[in-house]
């Protein structure tokens, strides 16, 4: 996902892709913890989504929409 695509998105539909990614995020913990994980790339993915969906909600509080 990319952060010029997350810009193009309302506040609410960033809450909702954020905690999506976040539930997706503490299955992988529990299938790594059970030794099931399949893909462990896809961990820094989620975690760079996470991330970047932090940083456009901040800049929208920071500039005031």
């Amino acid at each position: 996902m990319k952060a010029s695509e997350l810009r193009e998105k309302n506040n609410e539909e960033l809450k909702k892709e954020l905690l999506e990614l976040l539930r997706e995020q503490f299955g992988l913990r529990m299938q790594r913890g059970a030794g099931q994980l399949a893909r462990p790339d896809r961990f820094s993915k989620i975690r760079k989504d996470i991330a970047r969906i932090k940083t456009v909600m901040n800049e929208r509080s920071v500039a005031g929409e």
